[in-house]
């Protein structure tokens, strides 16, 4: 089954995100829980959160994922961020229990000087601090790999998959791993970068991909997303993606632009086109 949706907004309040998926013809999809770019504490009362279960249930097919707030970093040396990081992603699987949501996707931080090694050793630490209530999974995702960033490489995620007490599983973003340097513009290349991620991490583990183009050169560590198939990864790339038969199964979340007079409804329907014609052929 094709699960396709997007990260949509919750403004006035977390049910409405039910809503804006089905009108751009989701059945799955990602949300803050609140603005990502401060700490603040998810604010869900009661029966907002029953409105949102009920409407999931009735209309969608799921999953929905929480996005952390981008201030976490599970990689900082700095034992006050690091605190900070710990209390937010507490919230986080706390409110995703709430809500009935299945994920909570993270990215791992910036070492900032700790090193590779010490990096994700902190990460992974601070990941067993966390009380995960059952039925909430917390997925890493993997990252452009800008600076000290951590997750651009697989073995990143599979190092802390496998250094942490929690059952973690990953979240592939396509523009952050091209940006990272995996190929992923041809058949051929989306073959090998399957391969290779089955190889280091496995495809057990790979429950969400974030389906992004990307506005950059493979490699570069730019994070720029861009609309299915227009952009570096291009047409073939992602219509690869999409019907890779490993991955026919994976929720699809969008994190498109809106621009050139397209927006999510517009990549929706471009996925559900590359899946449709390969059920012709």
């Amino acid at each position: 089954m094709l699960r396709i949706g997007a990260h949509v907004s919750i403004a006035g309040g977390i049910d409405n995100a039910v809503e804006r998926q089905v009108e751009i013809g989701g059945n799955c999809g990602q949300v803050f829980t609140h603005s990502p770019q401060v700490w603040q504490d998810p604010n869900v009362g009661s029966e907002e959160a029953e409105t949102f279960r009920d409407g999931t249930r009735e209309q969608l097919d799921g999953p929905w994922v929480i996005h952390s707030s981008y201030l976490v970093n599970l990689c900082t040396p700095k034992d006050d961020l690091r605190e900070k990081s710990i209390d937010s992603m507490q919230k986080e699987v706390d409110a995703a229990e709430q809500l009935g949501i299945e994920y909570v996707n993270v990215h791992l931080g910036a070492h900032t000087g700790a090193g590779v090694d010490g990096g994700l050793a902190n990460a992974a630490s601070a990941l067993d601090a966390l009380d995960v209530p059952d039925g909430v999974t917390v997925l890493i995702e993997s990252d452009a790999g800008a600076g000290t960033k951590l997750g651009g490489d697989f073995e990143h995620l599979a190092r802390v998959l496998d250094e942490s007490q929690q059952d973690l599983d990953v979240c592939v973003d396509t523009a952050h791993a091209f940006a990272a340097g995996y190929d992923l513009s041809s058949t051929t290349a989306v073959e090998n970068a399957v391969r290779e991620f089955d190889d280091v991490v496995g495809l057990e583990h790979l429950k969400c991909i974030h389906l992004n183009d990307s506005k950059h050169e493979c490699g570069t560590n730019k994070d720029e997303h861009a609309h299915v198939g227009e952009g570096r990864i291009g047409e073939e790339g992602m219509r690869a993606i999409v019907t890779h038969p490993d991955l026919e199964d994976v929720p699809l979340v969008l994190e498109t632009p809106t621009e050139g007079g397209k927006s999510y409804a517009w990549n929706v329907d471009r996925v559900k086109e590359f899946r449709e014609e390969r059920a012709a052929v």
